[in-house]
């Protein structure tokens, strides 16, 4: 396979968050896991979760997935699954950006301007620790292990 193909795969994975500050990098290791399995027809970006810019990733995508941590006060590691395209996703889920445009509002403009993938599948995956550092709550891995085989079961069908 050529770059020129892995750039227009119609399945695109997003893994966002910032690897060092412990579970807000579980998007980031998703990502990176997927991304080592080289599949055709998937693009994998690493993402910090700036709005307008993954507005750009996904703009006129066929099947665009999302990982990211989040604080819902949810027994941490728990998955939240949201398929965006069809539902919107609960602003307070991803309060942990440092930027004031976040995935949830990245989602709403694009839904307003006609410019969500034809599919988008958000994962949250529940965190416990946000301060800096580099180490997963135990329950993040098996979660994010979870999160990766459904994803890649969508991605077979």
């Amino acid at each position: 396979m050529n770059a020129t193909e892995k750039i227009n795969s119609p399945i695109i994975v997003i893994g966002v968050g910032n690897e060092f500050r412990n579970d807000d990098g579980i998007g980031i290791y998703v990502a990176r896991k997927i991304k080592e399995l080289n599949l055709n027809n998937v693009k994998v970006i690493e993402h910090s979760g700036e709005g307008a810019s993954l507005m750009e990733c996904w703009k006129n995508k066929e099947m665009v997935f999302v990982v990211d941590a989040v604080s819902s006060n949810a027994n941490a590691g728990t998955v939240h699954f949201f398929d965006a395209s069809k539902e919107k996703i609960p602003t307070n889920f991803f309060n942990y950006s440092s930027h004031l445009f976040s995935i949830a509002e990245a989602i709403e403009l694009s839904r307003t301007l006609n410019q969500l993938p034809q599919q988008l599948l958000v994962f949250g995956i529940e965190g416990r620790s946000f301060e800096t550092g580099n180490m997963f709550s135990s329950e993040m891995v098996t979660a994010a292990d979870s999160v990766i085989e459904n994803i890649l079961n969508s991605c077979e069908r």
